[in-house]
């Protein structure tokens, strides 16, 4: 961690503003969010900040509008090209988790939009599903920016109490420990992941065969 806050240091404020905004951005505007972290810039703009290296507030800011405005993009795009992507063969992979985020979308309206901010593939799914099923703009809008809000706060907050407790950890035990304390942080995440997404796909199996079930019942 040490080597990624000294990298964020040695890159100019603004392109460090720049590069988390658009990446936050781009997650939310058009599918991208399978591959763009803008959960993870969000929290690297908030190490930035606790190096005193950006502002606190306007990395706060930036990623709120970010979110809020890629979102927008996202709902436009579903709106007059949603039929089109959703058919798309490169999303053959995800069907099973696209029909849960419509299903998941049905079942709340707005408040899928709120909760789907935080969990990475609805966040990027959602605001185009949406646009497809022509929920009007307005309501949309106010979950969206609920959600932006809460979530672009958080997470950058986040950032910046992990930098300041790295700071504070490595000046009382040192950096050999501090590393290492990091790096069981890190695999416990990763492990955490990797059961996440076995857990995920076990739902989708269960929610596919139920839906097939469903659909060869006779009427």
């Amino acid at each position: 961690m040490n080597s990624l806050m000294q990298r964020i240091l040695e890159i100019a404020p603004v392109w460090v503003y720049l590069t988390v905004g658009l990446l936050v951005f781009a997650e939310d505007a058009i599918f991208v969010g399978f591959v763009i972290p803008g959960e993870t810039a969000a929290v690297l703009g908030g190490v930035a900040a606790s190096q005193g290296h950006v502002q606190l507030w306007a990395m706060i800011v930036l990623v709120i509008v970010a979110a809020i405005v890629g979102d927008s993009v996202g709902y436009e795009v579903g709106k007059h090209f949603g039929t089109r992507l959703l058919g798309m063969s490169m999303l053959d992979r995800y069907r099973g988790r696209l029909d849960r985020a419509q299903d998941f979308l049905a079942r709340r309206g707005g408040w899928a939009v709120f909760l789907g901010r935080f969990t990475a593939f609805f966040r990027a799914v959602m605001p185009a599903l949406v646009g497809t099923s022509r929920m009007p703009y307005g309501r949309f809008l106010a979950y969206n920016a609920t959600g932006g809000i809460v979530w672009g706060a958080t997470f950058v907050v986040l950032g910046y109490l992990a930098g300041q407790s790295y700071e504070k950890l490595a000046s009382t035990v040192g950096r050999g420990m501090t590393i290492a304390v990091v790096a069981i942080v890190i695999i416990g995440l990763i492990v955490w992941k990797v059961r996440e997404r076995r857990h995920a796909k076990v739902i989708e199996a269960e929610y596919e065969t139920t839906h097939e079930g469903s659909a060869h019942e006779p009427h």
